[in-house]
């Protein structure tokens, strides 16, 4: 029954205007729908939403993953425009070599994280072939 559903992402956040601006300004993205409590953002290939919530989440794992083409361009651009990548042991310019990861239909991902203005963790990933 679900194999056929569309997927969604929701991500929360304690100020919907501060988190607006920030994927505006950040990322580049604005939403394609915005209702009392929540913002609709619409990829080439996916659809998240922020939500307005008193809870939030740890920032202690991947709660949304960007595919891109070539990671190290995107890297170079959402710096200039401030974002600020995560460091982790073995990265490369923040960028992390790794091999056999999920869901890869190569032989791999180049990665790296960052946090948006909640804290929640964000990703983009290059699949290696």
């Amino acid at each position: 029954m679900l194999n056929n559903a569309r997927i969604e992402a929701r991500i929360p956040t304690r100020d919907l205007a501060r988190a607006r601006r920030w994927y505006a300004e950040k990322l580049g993205l604005e939403p394609v729908e915005e209702r009392e409590g929540g913002l609709r953002y619409e990829g080439a290939a996916g659809v998240f939403c922020l939500f307005a919530s008193a809870g939030a989440s740890d920032g202690s794992f991947t709660q949304m993953g960007f595919y891109v083409d070539d990671i190290d361009v995107a890297v170079a651009e959402l710096r200039a425009r401030g974002v600020v990548f995560e460091q982790y042991d073995g990265a490369v310019n923040g960028i992390m070599d790794i091999e056999g990861n999920y869901p890869s239909k190569g032989r791999g991902e180049r990665a790296a994280w960052f946090r948006d203005s909640e804290g929640n963790m964000l990703g983009i990933a290059e699949v290696v072939r």
